[in-house]
């Protein structure tokens, strides 16, 4: 074993897959990149998303109450990176980085072109809602709608190829693509692992 600084913790636990978060409110919009995105409920669909206080987006999304998650491809690599490394405060990054976009279906943000999957959702306006928010950047958010490309979502599940996948943000610009998948069995109750 070698030992690991507390600080670089977080980067032992994958995650999930790098997600682009779209904002939009009275006219303004942006988008960042997001690795700290998860699965919080089933029914209704929950997601936490971890948004810096510091962030256009976040002034966005607490005056609008909502967003898109967004589920770049690899191929969308240096885009994730670029408005992950950039404000929106004073500029449109979609105009900037002539990114396209699509109609959401349920929110005002867009949904952004060549994804994998779109989330729309609201932001869970409960007691805790705004504290958590304040003290530890923390949102939940209901998805009110969801799409996935036909070509890589069949049968309830992902279908990626080596060169159309998911990826995940490990660190400074460096991802790693979504692996292939494996079949795992049940093991028997004596058997040893």
């Amino acid at each position: 074993m070698v030992q690991v600084e507390l600080r670089d913790a977080f980067r032992l636990l994958n995650h999930g897959a790098t997600t682009l978060i779209a904002s939009a409110h009275d006219g303004r919009r942006n988008v960042m990149a997001a690795q700290w995105v998860m699965p919080l409920d089933f029914n209704p669909p929950k997601f936490a998303i971890v948004i810096d206080s510091n962030t256009y987006t976040r002034k966005l999304v607490e005056a609008s109450g909502e967003l898109v998650i967004n589920v770049p491809l690899l191929a969308q690599a240096d885009l994730v990176w670029t408005v992950g490394s950039t404000s929106g405060q004073s500029s449109d990054k979609f105009a900037d980085f002539n990114i396209a976009t699509l109609p959401s279906q349920v929110v005002g943000p867009p949904c952004i072109a060549g994804c994998a999957a779109w989330l729309e959702c609201k932001v869970v306006q409960a007691p805790y809602a705004a504290s958590v928010a304040e003290a530890l950047d923390l949102f939940v958010v209901e998805v009110v709608a969801a799409r996935a490309a036909a070509e890589l979502w069949q049968d309830r599940c992902w279908h990626f190829s080596h060169e159309v996948c998911t990826m995940h943000h490990t660190a400074r610009g460096s991802f790693f693509r979504t692996g292939e998948t494996q079949q795992a069995r049940l093991l028997e109750s004596n058997e040893r692992y």
